[in-house]
Order: structure tokens, then C-alpha cells, then sequence
């Protein structure tokens, strides 16, 4: 089964039944023909040998040390963000740029056959600077709330990895088909809000209340769901012997689930807090 998550769709080796390549033609990975030429055969025994990077295969602490650093450099940028708007140095609208230029290192990330950890970087510095400043608007008007969708974070995290390792919830077509359609009508409500609330027409979030309250609980079970994708293609990418390098892939698609849950998690704990 092809991987659903848009930072593996276009990896051909995160399938359930797809191999690593390692670099290697793919005439190299079939047995010679027994009308090969000889020219051929020796081109096939001169070429290099793989180095070590090309042919080490991914493993799980590969995953978590490269999640693990993208993070570190996340937390730098939204350290800036909060400083900044706490300070006042940013404003509202100096925050959207770094956000806007984040999206679309983002898109590049995901859409490139080429692993790039330097993009990869680049947007977490980015996503940091708005998330962290985000989190300073919420914590200027509620205390504690950072602390409270951090906790709430690790703690969805921690319960869906453990639903997904004890087969409480497993993916399965139907299942990655259902999260895609809501995920796609997620994300376009979002943006319909987000024009509504620029118009002037007003946000379904503004004021608070059930329905806030509901489509925002919603983002949070869906934002919860969606790492177990990212659990399970991980889990095809060890088994089906990637590169290392795809490890970088796998700590990237972590990161951007996690960021979206806290988000969610965030403002959720703001409209029930506000609702006090």
C-alpha cells in the first residue's frame, strides 16, 4: 500500500512492498541475462563499491536522532518567536512572512525525490519563529497554556504510539482513505475560515462556544490520527531496508504531524479556557 502522507507519497521505497535502491541501477538488483555482453558485465564489476552511507539501511534510532535534531533547531526558531512578539520586536504580520516562506520550503521538502535536510532545517527555523510566537499571543492572555499543549502533545503522541503497537488502531486502506477525505476537507474549511476572518465575516472560532469547541477537538483527533500513518510508514521503511538517508524523510513528516497537533492542541485549550 502506497504511503498517504504527502513527505512520503512521492518515495516509491515507502510502499509495503517496495525495497531500497541504494543508488544501484536497477538492472544491478536482477540476475545478469545469460546472453549478457561482456561489456556489459565488466561496467557491472568495474562500478564503485557503495560507501557506507549508501548502504546502510535506516533504522529506528536513525528516525528518532534525526526527529530529535530537526526539533532542536524548531525549538530555536520559536525561542526567537516568542522572545520577539514578547518584546514586541514582532508584530502580527512580521510573523506571517516567516510562516508563508516556511510552507513553501515545506511543499519543497515533501515533492523532492531528493532528500533535503538543508530545507528540512530551514523550515523548522521558520516554523519555529511562528510557532513560538503564536504561543506568546496565547500565553499573554492565558498563563500556563504553553506547558498545557505541550503536555497534551506528548500525551496524545504517546498514546496513539502505543493504540498503533498494541493494534488498537492499525492503518489500513479504508482507514488511510477516510483520514485523506477529512484531512483535505480540514484543511479547506481552514482556509475558508482564515479568508472569513480576514474579510471581516468573522472566524468560527472567534467567541468561543460548542461549535468552536467541536471543530477544534476535531483538528486534534485528526491531527492524533495522522500519526498513525506516519507510525506505520515508518515501520515500512525499517522493514523494507531503506537508505539511512530516508531517515531524514521520516523525522521530517514527524515533526510536521506534531507541530500541526500542538497547534491544534493549543487552541483548543484557549477556547475551553476562554469559555470559563
Amino acid at each position: 500500500m502506497e504511503s498517504k502522507n504527502p513527505v512520503f507519497a512521492r518515495s516509491n521505497e515507502w510502499k509495503q512492498n517496495g525495497y531500497a535502491t541504494f543508488d544501484a541501477p536497477t538492472s544491478s538488483r536482477q540476475a545478469a541475462p545469460a546472453d549478457a555482453s561482456a561489456r556489459t558485465l565488466e561496467d557491472w564489476y568495474q562500478k564503485p563499491s557503495a560507501t557506507p552511507a549508501q548502504s546502510r539501511r535506516m533504522t529506528l534510532d536513525d528516525v528518532v536522532v534525526r526527529t530529535a535534531s530537526l526539533f532542536a533547531v524548531l525549538l530555536v526558531g520559536a525561542a526567537g518567536g516568542y522572545l520577539g512578539v514578547r518584546n514586541g520586536s514582532l508584530g502580527f504580520g512580521a510573523v506571517i512572512v516567516p510562516a508563508l516562506v516556511a510552507m513553501v520550503l515545506g511543499i519543497w521538502a515533501q515533492v523532492s525525490r531528493k532528500v533535503r535536510p538543508g530545507v528540512m532545517f530551514a523550515y523548522a527555523v521558520l516554523e519555529g519563529v511562528f510557532v513560538g510566537a503564536i504561543s506568546a499571543m496565547y500565553a499573554s492572555l492565558y498563563d500556563g497554556i504553553i506547558g498545557q499543549a505541550v503536555i497534551g502533545t506528548l500525551a496524545a503522541f504517546g498514546g496513539m504510539l502505543i493504540a498503533y503497537k498494541t493494534g488498537v488502531v492499525r492503518n489500513s486502506p479504508r482507514f488511510t482513505k477516510v483520514l485523506m477525505i477529512a484531512g483535505i476537507g480540514y484543511l479547506v474549511f481552514a482556509l475558508v475560515n482564515l479568508g472569513s476572518a480576514l474579510l471581516g465575516f468573522g472566524s468560527v472560532y472567534a467567541g468561543g462556544g460548542l461549535l468552536a469547541i467541536v471543530v477544534s477537538a476535531f483538528g486534534v483527533v485528526l491531527a492524533s490520527l495522522f500519526l498513525v500513518l506516519d507510525f506505520d510508514y515508518i515501520e515500512q521503511g525499517i522493514r523494507n531496508g531503506l537508505p539511512v538517508k530516508e531517515s531524514w524523510r521520516a523525522g521530517f513528516g514527524l515533526m510536521v504531524t506534531l507541530v500541526w497537533l500542538y497547534l491544534e492542541i493549543l487552541r483548543l485549550i484557549a477556547i475551553l479556557r476562554g469559555n470559563d
